[in-house]
């Protein structure tokens, strides 16, 4: 009954919250509905696996196109549980404030090192002669030392179709066991620590009219593709956020109830992220303008064309759920 309330109060409060007409992405945080069509065409053409959804024919709203109501990305994996992931030094956690001090977001494996390829290959130097002493010590059989073997003649072996039925098959040890051996295992389901147990989602994301921002819903599968419930999808999901900002709710183009990432905050944390972005963008710029100064001519970039534009805010928006839901590997986006 709390959630039927709950989802008719949210109804009302989207139906009577005005849309969003000037963009305000840069001092805000949030987004028009068409900057919202912008950055899902531009997420749609860096990364194939999403794709636009026109939902329920009754739930479409007026202010999105009718085939680009909301976006999809189906069948993503997710190889293991959160309480899975072993932390150490290099897998610390930031916490980045906002402007107020209040507001806040953790970015996992933020002390993380990337390996590259030089490294890679000054490891496998190092243990070059470790692997060359467990080589010294394989044996290897001499040819002269084995026993003659000794091969029939080819005219000596009798042809099946002379022999007839009478040829007894032998039985041999290397086939599997016979089915009433196995009736016990054959039925169980349960889990295996020597199976991996792989999770699919198909994750969602819309446009909060109220919250002027996108959000992602997430509906989730077991290894037998039968649907997840609640407490196995809050498995997925950092401890930090699990049944605090992470919801179960109706879904605003769909007849069905999926674990939701609440908006209340996204603005706050997109608008820092832009601006830090931005910041690192002008430094980058002052710098090739130092190094190379008027030699580009009338053709050198611009400082604004080397900041954020507002058709990337989904590929960012996507890398900030990340700390939402770590273990859920949808984030096949590219350096855009």
């Amino acid at each position: 009954i709390m959630n039927s309330v709950q989802t008719l109060f949210f109804g009302i409060r989207e139906y009577l919250s005005p849309v969003l007409k000037n963009s305000k992405f840069k001092e805000t945080g949030c987004i028009t509905p068409e900057e919202f069509i912008a950055a899902g065409d531009f997420l749609v053409y860096k990364c194939p696996t999403w794709s636009w959804s026109s939902g329920e024919v009754s739930k479409r709203r007026d202010y999105l196109p009718v085939e680009k109501q909301f976006l999809i990305t189906r069948n993503v994996p997710c190889l293991r549980r959160v309480k899975q992931m072993e932390y150490t030094d290099e897998d610390a956690e930031t916490q980045i404030e906002t402007e107020n001090g209040e507001d806040a977001w953790v970015a996992t494996h933020s002390g993380r090192a990337t390996t590259n390829i030089e490294e890679i290959a000054q490891q496998i130097e190092g243990d070059e002669d470790e692997i060359c002493k467990k080589i010294s010590n394989v044996v290897l059989d001499d040819a002269n030392d084995k026993e003659e073997v000794d091969v029939p003649d080819i005219n000596d072996i009798p042809d099946m179709d002379d022999v007839g039925d009478g040829v007894a098959e032998e039985e041999d040890p290397a086939t599997l066991a016979k089915a009433s051996n196995m009736g016990a295992s054959s039925h169980d389901d349960g889990p295996s620590d020597k199976i991996l147990q792989v999770r699919t989602y198909d994750v969602f994301i819309t446009y909060d009219k109220y919250y002027q921002t996108p959000r992602m819903w997430l509906f989730g599968y077991d290894e037998h593709r039968r649907p997840l419930t609640s407490i196995q999808t809050f498995e997925d999901i950092s401890q930090d956020y699990a049944k605090k900002t992470v919801t179960i709710e109706t879904h605003p183009h769909l007849n069905m109830s999926l674990a939701s990432i609440h908006p209340c905050r996204h603005a706050q944390v997109m608008k820092k992220i832009i601006e830090k972005m931005n910041e690192e963008s002008v430094k980058k710029f002052e710098l090739f303008q130092q190094q190379f100064g008027n030699a580009a001519g009338s053709n050198a970039p611009q400082v604004e064309q080397a900041q954020v534009r507002v058709d990337q805010y989904l590929i960012i928006f996507l890398k900030f759920m990340s700390s939402v839901v770590p273990t859920i590997d949808y984030d096949h986006t590219i350096s855009a």
